[in-house]
């Protein structure tokens, strides 16, 4: 019996995409769909109910040399601070939709940390250790998935690092 025929949604396909990662590496949590689209750190703290701090959102940057997705995962009441990451990983620009789309095989809003179509350079910062539980994309602006920062390292092969701008 499908997900249809047992009454149960069927999630989208990048939500299916980050499900599968996550239960190959034995993660406790599924992605869990929201009412509501939570295209912003914002938007999914405030439909979770926690601190804005406790999102793991995910900005993607064109390395400038191979033309390579860079995944920065940070805190979501954090700003990354661009010379940090250019001296981890070179030359970074700006990311198009266009890019963002072709690379991850996710929309901008809904970028998962985890299960790229092709596997980017991954930065995760750390910011995300001030909180016990935080909460990442899961491949579409309604799905999200929760996690420990260690967990979030581990899932996406990264290494964690400085790579925000100091607290206003």
């Amino acid at each position: 019996m499908n997900a249809q025929e047992s009454g149960a949604p069927v999630l989208p396909e990048g939500v299916q995409r980050v499900a599968a990662a996550l239960r190959a590496k034995n993660h406790p949590h599924p992605p869990r769909m929201l009412d509501d689209a939570a295209r912003t750190a914002q938007q999914a703290a405030d439909a979770l109910g926690i601190a804005v701090g406790q999102i793991a959102k995910s900005i993607i940057f064109r390395r400038r040399s191979d033309d390579v997705a860079v995944l920065v995962v940070t805190s979501g009441d954090r700003r990354v601070d661009e010379k940090k990451v250019e001296a981890l990983v070179g030359r970074i620009g700006r990311a198009d939709a266009e890019f963002v789309k072709s690379r991850t095989g996710f929309s901008i809003g809904g970028v998962s940390p985890l299960a790229h179509a092709q596997p980017p350079v991954t930065l995760v910062d750390q910011e995300l250790f001030r909180f016990d539980e935080i909460w990442a994309a899961a491949g579409h602006p309604h799905g999200v998935f929760k996690l420990h920062p260690r967990d979030l390292a581990w899932l996406a092969d990264a290494p964690t690092v400085d790579v925000t701008q100091p607290p206003p």
